[in-house]
């Protein structure tokens, strides 16, 4: 068989592996954030969690998409900087409602003790 009689299958292939490459690149860098998100979730402690991470990866990705406006890149890396920065935004949602309800809860719990 010679290569025009795989190009029927070698093309869509090939598209079937670039798109699941730019999934990977978009998606790849929330999956960590999933697990830690719903842990946080369930036992409503982000003690463990640094909020100084959200703050650096919101800063690097708002970099990024300035910097896109001034040199395009490839639309992966853009559309991964838009859900990076959705994510981290969700993330100190989430962080900041669970520390301030442990806060209230303490406060509770020291002025009816005292």
């Amino acid at each position: 068989m010679d290569a025009q009689g795989l190009d029927w299958l070698l093309v869509p292939l090939h598209q079937l592996v670039s798109w699941g490459a730019a999934g990977a690149m978009v998606f790849g860098g929330v999956v960590p954030y999933i697990p830690q998100y719903r842990d946080i979730r369930r036992t409503q402690n982000a003690e463990g969690f640094s909020t100084y991470v959200c703050l650096v990866l919101l800063v690097a990705n708002i970099l990024r998409i300035l910097f896109w406006f001034g040199r395009h890149f490839e639309s992966p890396l853009l559309w991964q900087s838009i859900v990076m920065i959705v994510t981290m935004l969700l993330m100190l949602k989430l962080c900041t409602e669970v520390r301030v309800a442990n806060e209230l809860n303490v406060k509770r719990r020291f002025f009816a003790g005292g």
